[in-house]
């Protein structure tokens, strides 16, 4: 296949993902990972840490959808519902390097679609409450416990839908690589193109903002 794994999707004079973007979307890879084997092995505490670093990141995320470089914001990936429709009709399957730097239209709404389901994911963590009401969340004392309760089983739910968001994503990443020859999962890990303004400094400062309200939210909220 005359594919390279460091070969962005599009033309290298074009900036592609920056290194914010690239390091979040891996970080949260890895805490998705962790934070299901943690559930699965009843590592409780090790699982709702991780869900406090699931949540931080995600208010970064958001907030780097407005403060970020070109690709990382949302105005530049978010589009209507006719720019959808004309990618579908035109682009899709055209089997030309995509012309979109970063997100095309659909993709852009399936990273809504997964933030927003994170975001829920960790929401409904913060305030579920277990069956005996010990391993309950850190916000659980402003529910009662049939609203916990609830929050629980939904907990539940939203991550099966936050599976399934996952895998097309996945397939998708299959798709460009084998019927564009794009490489996806290479250019969100070497970012792709040239010049891509990385704004670390500005990252890491909003970092340590979304991380301080985090850990103020739970050590406080309740």
């Amino acid at each position: 296949m005359d594919v390279d794994f460091a070969d962005p999707p599009w033309p290298r004079h074009q900036s592609g993902w920056d290194l914010p973007v690239r390091l979040f979307h891996w970080a949260v890879v890895l805490l998705i990972a962790f934070s299901w084997w943690s559930a699965e092995q009843r590592q409780l505490d090790w699982h709702r840490y991780s869900g406090y670093a699931v949540l931080a990141l995600i208010l970064f995320r958001v907030a780097w959808g407005f403060a970020g470089g070109a690709t990382a914001r949302f105005s530049s990936f978010v589009r209507g519902p006719s720019a959808v429709m004309r990618y579908v009709g035109q682009d899709m399957f055209s089997r030309a390097r995509p012309a979109v730097i970063g997100h095309n239209p659909i993709g852009g709404w399936s990273v809504l679609a997964m933030l927003m389901a994170m975001l829920a994911q960790t929401m409904l963590g913060m305030v579920a409450v277990d069956v005996d009401g010990i391993e309950s969340g850190p916000l659980s004392g402003w529910v009662s416990f049939e609203t916990g309760r609830l929050a629980s089983r939904l907990h539940g739910v939203v991550f099966n839908i936050l599976l399934g968001l996952v895998a097309l994503h996945v397939a998708a990443i299959l798709f460009y690589l084998l019927y564009k020859r794009a490489n996806l999962a290479g250019a969100m890990w070497f970012g792709g193109g040239r010049g891509a303004p990385a704004g670390l400094g500005r990252a890491a400062i909003l970092l340590l903002i979304c991380s301080g309200a985090v850990w103020a939210l739970v050590t406080y909220g309740g």
